[in-house]
């Protein structure tokens, strides 16, 4: 590369002496290089590490990929109403027909058909929700979740049924910090858990949990790092349970992005893996996966009208011969 620049121009007698302003690397490279004046040279960003963003909630790591790897699917006719009365009280109606799963010693899935009605009622205040769900099988669903101050935050989630040792509760108190999160969870069976999540630079956040569930006398502790840009985001979690689980997110554009996600577990030694997709059109949005079982889903939501959206929902197992397609509609916000 010198030498061609040599050749194109005859050294002078006094190219032998330094020229103020000449660049270190001599005058065959000045010709190729870009130059830059003195003060435009770019410096490197410094990270203040005290000043942090503040992480997504420990279990939330994964919602990119379960945004497209887990959508809703159903089985049958769905329908489901929601009627604003003011800007903070709604109530809802929900119609499902379909069929319940029964486990069997084969490998074929017995069905069953089943309908039910569900009632809502919903409150939501910048500070306060409360969510309240009753159906005609007897179970009765509520959520609730309370700003106690601007940091902490109390969630509370119940499930009362008529059947026998089936009802659950569960009481979480999450802290937000600057750059950290943090959580306490206690609910029935003698159940304790804790988890924190920590902003390590601006797009690593580690974090653990840990859990005690006395009645069973099982306890177990687990690790999670997050790492995140613009265009991706990609998951690790590992568990004493045996589980190990991974999940990436790449963003081609706006409007499309792609995930995939990876679990092992050593107890039963099952490794499972699947990919999936998440397109977002003008007037729908579609997703779909497809897994190393074989089996291949896909979920759509077409916007009609201004709160009118159509549902259409599919997953064939092949191996399994379990085949479900479902269809539905909601109505209101």
């Amino acid at each position: 590369m010198g030498s061609v620049a040599s050749a194109a121009a005859p050294p002078s007698p006094h190219s032998a002496l330094p020229q103020e302003g000449a660049p270190p690397y001599g005058p065959g490279l000045a010709g190729i290089l870009p130059q830059t004046s003195v003060g435009e040279e770019k410096k490197e960003e410094k990270v203040d590490y005290l000043n942090l963003l503040c992480p997504v909630p420990f279990e939330e790591i994964q919602r990119e990929a379960l945004m497209s790897l887990k959508p809703e699917l159903f089985e049958g006719l769905r329908f489901d109403f929601t009627k604003g009365l003011n800007q903070k009280f709604s109530l809802s109606h929900s119609v499902f027909m379909g069929s319940l799963e029964v486990p069997a010693q084969g490998s074929e899935t017995i069905k069953v058909p089943t309908a039910h009605y569900e009632f809502g009622a919903n409150f939501l205040d910048p500070k306060l929700m409360l969510i309240g769900r009753v159906m005609t099988d007897g179970r009765l669903n509520a959520r609730v979740k309370c700003d106690l101050t601007d940091n902490l935050m109390l969630k509370v989630n119940a499930q009362l049924t008529q059947e026998a040792h089936y009802s659950q509760g569960m009481f979480n108190f999450d802290y937000k910090g600057s750059d950290y999160r943090a959580q306490f969870q206690i609910g029935n069976n003698a159940f304790y858990g804790a988890n924190y999540i920590q902003s390590v630079t601006p797009n690593l956040s580690m974090g653990t949990e840990m859990f005690w569930l006395g009645h069973q006398r099982k306890s177990g502790i687990g690790f999670a790092c997050r790492y995140n840009t613009d265009k991706m985001v990609g998951t690790l979690q590992v568990a004493s349970t045996g589980i190990v689980a991974l999940s990436y997110v790449q963003k081609i554009s706006e409007k499309v992005s792609l995930a995939s996600d990876f679990m092992y577990n050593h107890m039963s030694r099952d490794v499972t893996s699947s990919f999936g997709y998440d397109y977002l059109l003008r007037q729908c949005r579609l997703r779909g996966k497809i897994d190393s079982n074989g089996v291949v889903a896909a979920y759509l939501e077409e916007r009609l009208n201004m709160g009118v959206n159509f549902l259409l929902s599919a997953e064939i197992d092949h191996c399994k011969k379990n085949y479900k397609f479902g269809f539905g509609m909601t109505v209101g916000e």
